[in-house]
């Protein structure tokens, strides 16, 4: 289907939303002043700053916002945000998602943090286990994790912030879809313990989808305690999450096409198959005053995870005997987090931020390969007895240590100079394999001038420059060798203006970017099974626009447009035993052109809406960019109702049923997760 009737689609509910806007706006006696969004501490300084004082890339959706989207996913949430785009599922199950930022999509490339905590610590983020109940807010970065994050990130950090322990506010959910999806939630302050303050949430979700024996279950519980004044602070939280998965399948591709001897929704596990995860985070932590008006805080959390696998993938485009393969694998990983900073009081208009962190990951798989036969339609699914000899192994053990400082200096009150140093310690092990260490310094450097500024109009120019390092990712894989692969390198370039207008009312931020990449880590299959290799030098480079009107009553527009153009600069891969220069090729998954533009409607009470369309240009498949897939476009809309403390809602996803590839497999070569069909869901939420 051609782009064309998504799009007209996409133009008519919009155009609806416009008009109810209208109507609505005619019934109100006077117009809404627009509301300030307060400064909140952004994930790039550890400082309570607005996004437009800071030189980066930046966005804050709040939890308003999204709870007026009927939001339930990290891809929905971050539908409308600048050249960010999120692919559901993926190797890590349909609960989990697969983000992509300038251009690059890969499941490590970026930082997930929870309530300022490394959702994942050393290793790759926990998406799956994330909760988007009871959100304050999430932050956007883009490009690189500052320089108090350490060697994380290389193209965006995700922060999200659940409200706090002293929040008030009372809800109660329960919702219902299509595939057999539903369940219900809760939010709500718990009884006082003398000074300390407590909140709990906790939810259950069920998933279904299209795809055959597709699904995922969840539970979820998180509780927060805190006691404090204006200067101090003490907080403990804990979260607990039961996650169950039923896998779908990647789709395979025969040449330049998705095969068309599999069936859309065909699922080539075995009977029964699972990604099952239990995980349970603690953490910790305190702000208080020292030595007048310096502020300290630290920051301390340990999580464990335990994941249970069964699956498996094609591995012969054929109705052949032993035409998949697939493993059982149990992973145990902890991780450690310990964060301490001071904020220094400012000192001829120069503000100082020192600190020290540390991150400790360790996991151990054990697992068993085995291979099957799967018929091509997915008609029925193989039953194939559990390993029960688990007579593989990988483990990995990792010490990242840091010691940072950054500063921002303003000698008049136009112009901002910021700067970041790290020195970075990190040491790993993988197996039986020797220790590897490395010591090296990242940092960052940044400015904004401001060439107009009126109240709280203004018009800004920023640039930064940021270089940074990561070891190379691991994935427990069974044909993981005892080696460690060269540490990913980065150095990035960016530069752009904001604007606000009309009192706050319209804000615009136009960038540029530049990103010069090292040793980026990449899949390939070693003996049917997933491995990873460093890929050579790769380049990215972009430009991304984004405009958010702030309309009357209760109505919010936002658009944005970005054009990637990811690399391969020098990089030799071997296909078929012949080895391949791939410099000049665009990196796989990567549109050029990205766009979305959307409408809510949220009044405090009657008739709410919403509607947001997103367009993804067309991207190669492969490598080698001789499997070229068409651009595609999505459409979600919602409707409901408040009146008095009781919400009723209907909400679309995908309402286009577009099934594209969004994102390649790392288990299963050149096989692709496709977009999620149409969901439809509705649901009640109680205020009291």
């Amino acid at each position: 289907m051609s782009i064309a009737r998504p799009a007209r689609v996409g133009s008519f509910a919009l155009a609806f939303l416009i008009s109810v806007a209208t109507h609505s706006a005619g019934q109100q006696p006077t117009q809404q002043p627009p509301v300030s969004l307060p400064p909140v501490e952004v994930v790039a300084t550890r400082m309570p700053e607005a996004p437009h004082d800071v030189p980066a890339s930046i966005e804050v959706i709040s939890g308003k916002d999204l709870r007026a989207r009927g939001v339930k996913s990290l891809r929905d949430a971050l539908a409308l945000a600048t050249g960010v785009a999120i692919a559901s599922g993926g190797d890590a199950g349909p609960a989990s998602a697969v983000p992509e930022f300038w251009g690059l999509r890969e499941f490590d490339a970026f930082l997930l943090v929870v309530d300022g905590v490394p959702w994942g610590g050393a290793l790759n983020p926990a998406v799956a286990s994330v909760s988007l109940r009871d959100v304050e807010r999430i932050e956007i970065l883009r490009g690189p994790a500052p320089v108090t994050y350490g060697a994380t990130s290389f193209v965006g950090v995700i922060h999200v912030v659940h409200n706090s322990a002293t929040a008030n506010s009372r809800y109660v959910e329960a919702h219902g879809g299509n595939f057999g999806s539903g369940g219900a939630a809760l939010d709500v302050p718990m009884p006082a313990l003398g000074s300390w303050q407590s909140r709990l949430s906790g939810d259950f979700d069920r998933q279904g989808y299209r795809d055959d024996h597709t699904s995922f279950s969840r539970g979820h519980a998180l509780w927060r305690i805190a006691k404090g004044d204006d200067d101090r602070q003490t907080w403990l939280t804990a979260d607990l999450n039961l996650l169950q998965q039923d896998p779908a399948s990647p789709h395979p591709r025969v040449g330049t096409e998705l095969s068309p001897d599999v069936p859309l929704d065909a699922n080539h596990n075995p009977a029964g198959a699972y990604i099952n995860e239990n995980r349970v985070a603690l953490s910790a932590g305190f702000e208080r005053p020292i030595m007048r008006a310096a502020k300290w805080g630290t920051t301390a959390s340990f999580a464990f995870s335990g994941q249970r696998m069964f699956r498996g993938f094609l591995t012969d485009v054929s109705n052949t005997p032993d035409n998949a393969s697939g493993y059982k694998e149990d992973i145990d990983i902890h991780d450690i987090y310990v964060d301490s900073h001071v904020i220094w009081p400012a000192v001829s208009q120069l503000r100082f931020l020192t600190g020290v962190d540390a991150l400790f990951a360790g996991g151990e798989a054990k697992g068993a390969t085995f291979t099957y036969t799967a018929p091509l339609s997915g008609a029925s699914q193989a039953a194939v007895p559990e390993p029960t000899t688990l007579d593989l192994d990988a483990g990995d053990d990792r010490r990242f240590l840091g010691a940072y400082a950054s500063t921002e200096w303003q000698p008049i009150n136009r112009f901002t100079l910021s700067g970041g140093l790290r020195l970075n310690a990190t040491s790993e092990s993988r197996g039986e394999g020797a220790e590897v260490t490395h010591n090296r310094l990242s940092g960052s450097l940044g400015a904004m001038l401001g060439l107009w500024e009126r109240d709280v109009n203004h018009v800004r120019l920023f640039a930064n420059y940021r270089n940074t390092f990561k070891p190379a990712a691991f994935d427990f894989s069974l044909a993981e060798n005892e080696g460690v692969l060269d540490p990913e390198t980065s150095r990035s370039y960016e530069g752009g203006v904001k604007v606000r207008a009309m009192d706050g009312r319209v804000e615009f931020e136009a960038s540029a970017f530049r990103m010069d990449f090292e040793n980026l880590v990449t899949s390939t299959i070693v003996n049917s099974l997933p491995a990873l290799i460093n890929a050579g030098k790769t380049r990215f480079k972009g430009v991304e626009l984004a405009t958010e009107l702030r309309l009357p009553f209760s109505t919010l527009a936002r658009a944005t447009y970005s054009f990637h153009d990811g690399k391969f600069v020098d990089f030799v891969q071997d296909f078929g035993g012949v080895p391949t220069q791939l410099g000049g090729k665009r990196f796989e998954m990567s549109a050029r052109h990205v766009a979305s533009a959307g409408l809510t409607f949220a009044p405090e009470s009657g008739l709410l809406a919403h509607a947001s369309v997103n367009y993804t240009g067309d991207r190669y498949l492969n490598m080698r960019n001789t499997a070229l897939a068409p651009a595609f476009t999505t459409i979600d809309a919602g409707v409901g109702y408040r009146a008095g403390r009781a919400e009723l809602r209907l909400d679309g996803r995908n309402l286009s049923n577009r099934r594209d590839a969004v994102a390649e497999s790392e288990f299963g070569d050149a096989q692709y997760y496709r977009m999620t069909a149409r969901t439809i869901q509705t649901g009640v939420v109680l205020s009291y």
